[in-house]
């Protein structure tokens, strides 16, 4: 079946469905049964494609999304998706009113954002009073320094949301011109556990805005960590947890991974694949590539693949980095190109144009020796001394995603 659905394909990204599946069962034991689940499918899905991705992780049970913008939040409702959306990035005026109509929950992290929100639904019939309430989820910041309300500014927040609100019977504020739906920070450090004080720090300062909404008679859903909080620090798990990096088989950090791969497992659900486009014996002295790095023995065999940078495989792999073909492991030789690598073949038996081309993920029972092996994002990160997150997110969204 995938065989069929890469015809015509000279590189394509697969996404195993059953490993996501997996990495979702992973979470829900960890959390209460009680705790929402929300999955980060912010910037095109890590990399692995926005609606592809979201779909199987919809169908897989998750409570709530989060992406970065209006765009993707309104990209997910054309397309038919139901699910409570949050907006974690920045949303501009002009954007407000589509996110609203679309039902999309607004991060606010600031008092002008605040007050455009409250302006316009009380300048809008259809707005705060009418069936279309704005939604926000207050964004404070605990210590990361980045996006949020300082504890210092609490009253002065607080007094603006109670003004913006009416109490119910049993004293806690209700929608007027917005809905409070979520009260959130997010965690600097929280990715070693052998030090968690200043993660700690920040979720004593959230408890403290926690209590301050609460005596205010607000009742938001409080959420504060991601992956490495939700494995890390329970007692940080509240009303909602934040999975992003983990629910693509991928860990925060390898902190985390030594300390919970025992009682957590995490399958990675993107494998990238392209061909061999040519195969050719280079004479005694040949060159390789750009500026000729490199320079192979004479009769050595390489092979060409037709990606590269633009697809998003680093420049910085030039020279180091690895592919599988046949199961075997091929150096890159030379310089990556925009579109094309060289690869090092000598030592395959046999090579040919069509064959396929693992750049992350195995080929298991492929290998002539028995075994099994594996290029994962985070070994590619390495060799580049860079983030795994980094070069997930940078696969070129244009490469076609097939679902397996």
């Amino acid at each position: 079946m995938a065989e069929k659905k890469t015809k015509g394909l000279r590189t394509w990204i697969e996404l195993d469905k059953t490993a996501l599946k997996h990495n979702v069962a992973q979470f829900r034991p960890l959390i209460p049964s009680t705790t929402k689940l929300c999955a980060v499918v912010k910037s095109n899905a890590y990399g692995h494609g926005l609606m592809d991705f979201t779909r199987e992780v919809v169908a897989a049970g998750v409570d709530f999304l989060a992406v970065d913008s209006v765009v993707e939040g309104l990209r997910l409702r054309e397309e038919g998706i139901k699910l409570p959306i949050l907006i974690l990035g920045y949303t501009l005026p002009e954007k407000l009113r589509e996110a609203i109509e679309a039902d999309l929950s607004l991060a606010v992290s600031h008092f002008e954002g605040l007050q455009e929100i409250i302006n316009l639904a009380k300048a809008d019939k259809t707005f705060g009073a009418g069936e279309l309430v704005p939604k926000i989820h207050i964004k404070v910041d605990t210590g990361m320094h980045r996006q949020g309300f300082m504890l210092n500014s609490a009253n002065r927040l607080l007094k603006i949301l109670s003004e913006s609100m009416i109490s119910d019977e049993k004293g806690y504020r209700k929608n007027q011109v917005i809905k409070i739906e979520g009260l959130f920070t997010h965690f600097a450090a929280a990715k070693d556990p052998k030090f968690p004080q200043e993660t700690q720090k920040q979720l004593d300062e959230f408890k403290k805005w926690a209590a301050l909404f609460a005596e205010a008679g607000i009742k938001p859903i409080l959420h504060a960590a991601a992956t490495s909080g939700t494995i890390l620090f329970p007692e940080s798990h509240f009303d909602m947890v934040r999975i992003g990096i983990g629910l693509y088989g991928l860990w925060p950090s390898t902190e985390t991974q030594i300390f919970a791969e025992k009682k957590l497992s995490l399958k990675p659900v993107l494998s990238w694949k392209t061909i061999v486009s040519e195969v050719k014996k280079l004479p005694e002295g040949g060159g390789v590539g750009y500026e000729f790095t490199e320079t192979l023995p004479a009769n050595s065999r390489i092979v060409i693949c037709p990606i590269g940078y633009w697809h998003g495989f680093p420049w910085a792999l030039s020279g180091i980095g690895k592919v599988l073909i046949g199961g075997e492991r091929c150096k890159i030789v030379g310089r990556v190109s925009m579109d094309m690598i060289i690869v090092d073949v000598t030592h395959l038996k046999k090579v040919a144009i069509g064959d396929e081309v693992v750049l992350i993920g195995g080929q298991a029972g492929v290998n002539e020796n028995g075994h099994d092996d594996y290029i994962s994002a985070q070994e590619i990160a390495g060799l580049m001394n860079a983030s795994w997150y980094e070069l997930v997110t940078r696969l070129n969204p244009l490469i076609k995603k097939i679902i397996v």
